[in-house]
């Protein structure tokens, strides 16, 4: 049995890896039509106390005590981010200046990871930590993997996968950030009054829809590494086999 496995060790983890490819990427999918549509349909709520998204974010810095975050616009669609290496929260042109539910929610969670920096968050502190080595592990562990599935080097291959796991590992960090921006801009959102009873579902629809984006990016991650795993493996069975055949 181990050596049927390890014969086919590359066709059983691309086949497992297939099948659940496909609800995974439906996650994803739906994820990103609940952005787009939610997004779309609450640009175009107006808020009562006519909060734009440059307006919000400053409120929510406010109501946590951060003062020295500037807030600038930038082009795009849902290019909205915070940058830790200017200090400034970057928000699309359909965010910062439009007073709609949608813009309101996407600033408040964006300035939650401002504050999240301000007080030392530690997930945030941690991502940060990651971020060269994970993008060392991402430019490199495609090379790896591909040179030892040819060269049939064991070695490199299992190099390749310890490189690829600090993206998952840095997609599994990146849950609680996201999480913890999104319930700290509802929090204040409600809190202050910027958004009222009715209007705080549709910032919390908003925020929802992206978190799935986060949770479907984490379970693609490792589900490739599953796959890689899985091929390491089979190999290294199938590998075995042969030598203990060899001796005989």
């Amino acid at each position: 049995m181990p050596y049927y496995y390890g014969g086919y060790g590359d066709f059983l983890a691309n086949n497992i890896y297939v099948l659940l490819l496909i609800p995974v990427m439906i996650l994803s999918l739906w994820a990103q039509t609940q952005v787009s549509g939610n997004f779309k349909k609450y640009s175009s709520r107006g808020t009562r106390r006519q909060y734009t998204g440059a307006g919000a974010a400053e409120a929510v810095l406010r109501a946590n005590g951060v003062y020295d975050v500037q807030i600038r616009p930038c082009s795009g669609h849902l290019t909205d981010h915070y940058d830790p290496r200017d200090n400034t929260i970057y928000l699309s042109e359909p965010v910062y200046a439009m007073p709609s539910v949608a813009a309101v929610g996407v600033a408040a969670h964006e300035a939650g990871h401002a504050v999240q920096y301000a007080v030392g968050y530690a997930p945030i502190r941690l991502r940060s930590a990651i971020v060269p080595m994970t993008n060392l592990g991402s430019r490199c562990s495609v090379l790896l993997l591909f040179i030892g599935l040819v060269m049939y080097s064991q070695s490199l291959f299992l190099a390749g996968i310890l490189l690829f796991s600090l993206t998952t590992f840095f997609q599994l960090v990146t849950l609680p950030v996201e999480f913890n921006a999104s319930r700290r801009a509802l929090e204040t959102l409600e809190g202050q009054g910027i958004l009222d009873q009715e209007e705080l579902p549709g910032a919390r629809k908003v925020l929802r829809a992206a978190a799935l984006t986060y949770v479907a990016a984490l379970l693609m991650s490792a589900l490739q590494l599953l796959r890689y795993v899985l091929i390491f493996l089979g190999r290294s069975d199938r590998g075995g086999n042969r030598r203990s055949g060899g001796r005989r």
